[in-house]
């Protein structure tokens, strides 16, 4: 059963749009399971349980009892009654209780009353006069932050005093992990920003806590394993990094990037932010090869254990739920093997995990054999499964009016060095079937292939192998390399949600080093929207202009990014069909712009770099540790890949975020 608190909704971005596109996340559960107060939160639920005879009063019209009592249990053995606000609320059940008229607090007599709310001064001045004599008053203010955490201190649950995320974070066995992010905060007002960081062990014990000073407007932020290991003289270690952006402004998600390696750069991964709301269910994740090990990070989100038997997965399409049989504490971190759990399932087939909202977006680690040397290492992570969607009825008539629609691009890496496999994955329970094509687009934009897959089954795995695909058609690709769009195709009918999502399997041709990333469609590039479509994440829809963060990485490793301008109108409907106007600026890590540099990229295509041989290598070492290049277009909205690579000995791959 899932965890009874609300996390996210998808409500119409005309109502409470904020930067980040993130208007959706609830921050409710993130004020009463924050790390900083769980002692207080358990403090109050005892103390609840030493009155005699307690009230209690759930006045908001979302309820807050029942998300408290899920982290923090109240004790009922003396609880006289369960009061409301609302007319519209008396006779419902909460907690095991009829609710009750806050008017009735006279006749109850209790000697303690406990408002169910932050911000609670209005709500108890205005039941005073029902107050009996010396009835104590007590509310969630009682287990607030510190005041000078707030972005807005007189609004306590506004979004932007809880500007959080996990990472995870490992260093052990010779493997560690660089996190990289920017102040982006202060280009939104925040002149005193910093981040808290809470650093946990896999049974939730605190290695480790403490504040990062954010500098000046997309000053980088790296925060080393290494160093982290060297300040706070840990041994090796493996769990939950809990961040909170203090005296937010602007965004309220801390967005980064994160590199998983090893000192001689044998080992290398990537993967990016966790996603700060716990979901029902994930997707996306693809069953182990034969020589491969599948693990699950599950990096428990709250101040509660998750029990045995809360958490599962199964093969996607399947009914047949595998339980993981063991507890995680409070913000305890497990590694579960999905291979163990799901014996059955190999490649391509894909895994569904049950999560009931007690973790973020979980990464999963692919540990391939080999011979005579450690198993080869990648990190991705699965992505959320919309339980909210159902098949929209208008898609199949607006492929007049919105040219392809939704569109899912992946990079096709060039093909002398990487061979590139995609997988669509089935993102929302809604998605019994999905009707798709496949389109293969060279680097200018032109396209050289197209396969009908068909109205594929929720349970189908249909991954396309590039190179067989391309042998198979006798086609090429002049730029060498390219891009993937997966889109809707109605002509055998089928229904689809606009949530269509897909995953890029890619390896290096002389290592076999692999990596992998997934992400969802969007609609592209056009000034009308539809469902908050074309999506933008600086201010309302349509979203046509882009800036991304770049981050470098330090010798031996070279920076790279796979840039797609995708269109879902044809040339000429909107505009002349004509290259974008991308601007790459190297900054340091100070945010001092030391070049630019033009990139266009053709209307409909793509284009694939090394930061080394565009700016060079002395400008490159002259920008130092802690550098990024912004990818700027005004212009256009562009989807973009970035990664490492160690020569021709590992690399890694990611789909890039913006802010």
């Amino acid at each position: 059963m899932a965890l009874k608190i609300d996390t996210f909704s998808n409500p119409d971005a005309r109502n409470g749009w904020r930067p980040g596109n993130n208007f959706g996340g609830h921050s409710l559960f993130k004020a009463l399971g924050h790390p900083k107060v769980m002692a207080l939160g358990r403090a109050l639920a005892e103390k609840l349980g030493g009155f005699a005879r307690l009230a209690l009063y759930d006045p908001e019209p979302q309820p807050i009892l029942e998300p408290f009592d899920a982290f923090f249990p109240i004790p009922r053995g003396n609880i006289a009654a369960l009061l409301v606000q609302r007319v519209e609320d008396i006779g419902a059940e909460r907690l095991g209780f009829t609710a009750r008229p806050v008017l009735d607090l006279p006749a109850i007599a209790p000697d303690a009353v406990f408002i169910a709310a932050f911000d609670s001064g209005a709500l108890k001045s205005q039941i005073e006069r029902l107050l009996p004599p010396g009835c104590q008053v007590l509310s969630l203010d009682d287990m607030r932050l510190p005041a000078e955490w707030l972005g807005n201190p007189g609004k306590y649950l506004d979004p932007i005093n809880f500007a959080t995320n996990f990472a995870f974070l490992r260093d052990a066995e010779g493997l560690h992990t660089k996190l990289v992010t920017a102040n982006y905060w202060r280009g939104y007002g925040a002149e005193r920003a910093a981040l808290w960081c809470c650093l946990f062990d896999p049974d939730g014990g605190v290695l480790a806590e403490w504040e990062e000073q954010l500098g000046g407007t997309n000053h980088s932020l790296i925060i080393d394993s290494r160093e982290v290991r060297r300040r706070f003289g840990l041994s090796d270690f493996a769990g939950s990094l809990f961040m909170h952006a203090l005296r937010a402004k602007g965004h309220d998600v801390v967005k980064y990037a994160l590199d998983c390696f090893s000192e001689d750069g044998d080992q290398l991964s990537c993967t990016h932010d966790a996603n700060a709301w716990p979901a029902d269910l994930y997707a996306g994740v693809p069953a182990p090869k034969a020589g491969e090990k599948l693990l699950l990070w599950v990096q428990n989100s709250h101040p509660l254990t998750i029990p045995a038997g809360a958490i599962g997965a199964n093969a996607m399409g399947s009914q047949d739920t595998a339980w993981v049989d063991t507890e995680v504490p409070p913000f305890g971190t497990r590694a579960v093997d999905l291979g163990a759990l799901l014996p059955g399932l190999k490649f391509p087939d894909q895994i569904e995990i049950q999560a009931g909202r007690y973790f973020v977006r979980p990464r999963y680690e692919i540990l391939r054999a080999r011979d005579g040397k450690p198993p080869r290492r990648r990190i991705a992570h699965a992505n959320v499964e919309r339980i909210d969607l159902k098949p929209d009825s208008k898609l199949p008539q607006l492929g007049g009016l919105l040219g392809k629609g939704y569109v899912m691009p992946l990079p096709i890496l060039p093909l002398d060095r990487w061979r590139s496999v995609t997988l669509p994955t089935p993102m929302s329970t809604a998605q019994q079937e999905l009707p798709l094509k496949l389109l293969l687009i060279d680097g200018s934009g032109e396209t050289v292939a197209e396969k009908y897959l068909g109205r594929l089954a929720r349970r189908d795995s249909v991954p396309a192998d590039i190179d067989a695909w391309m042998a198979e058609a006798g086609a090429s690709l002049p730029s060498g390399y390219g891009h993937v769009e997966y889109l809707y195709d109605f002509r055998d009918g089928g229904e689809a949600d606009g949530w269509l999502h897909a995953l890029g399997l890619y390896e290096q041709r002389a290592s076999g080093h692999a990596a992998e990333t997934i992400f969802g469609a969007h609609i592209y590039n056009m000034p009308i929207t539809y469902r908050d479509e074309p999506q933008s994440y600086t201010h309302r829809p349509p979203g046509l202009t882009t800036r991304l963060f770049l981050r470098l990485g330090d010798a031996p490793f070279d920076s790279i990014c796979h840039l797609v301008y995708p269109a879902s109108l044809p040339a000429g409907t909107y505009g002349s069909g004509e290259p974008s106007a991308t601007k790459l600026t190297l900054f340091n890590g100070r945010a001092e712009a030391l070049a630019e540099r033009d990139l266009p990229i053709p209307y409909g295509g793509s284009v694939f770099f090394r930061v080394s041989e565009v700016f060079g290598t002395a400008l490159r070492q002259q920008a130092g540790s802690g550098a990024w290049v912004q990818i700027r277009d005004t212009t256009c909205r562009l989807f973009g890949f970035h990664g490492l690579e160690n020569g021709q000995t590992s690399f890694c791959l990611d789909h890039m975020f913006g802010f």
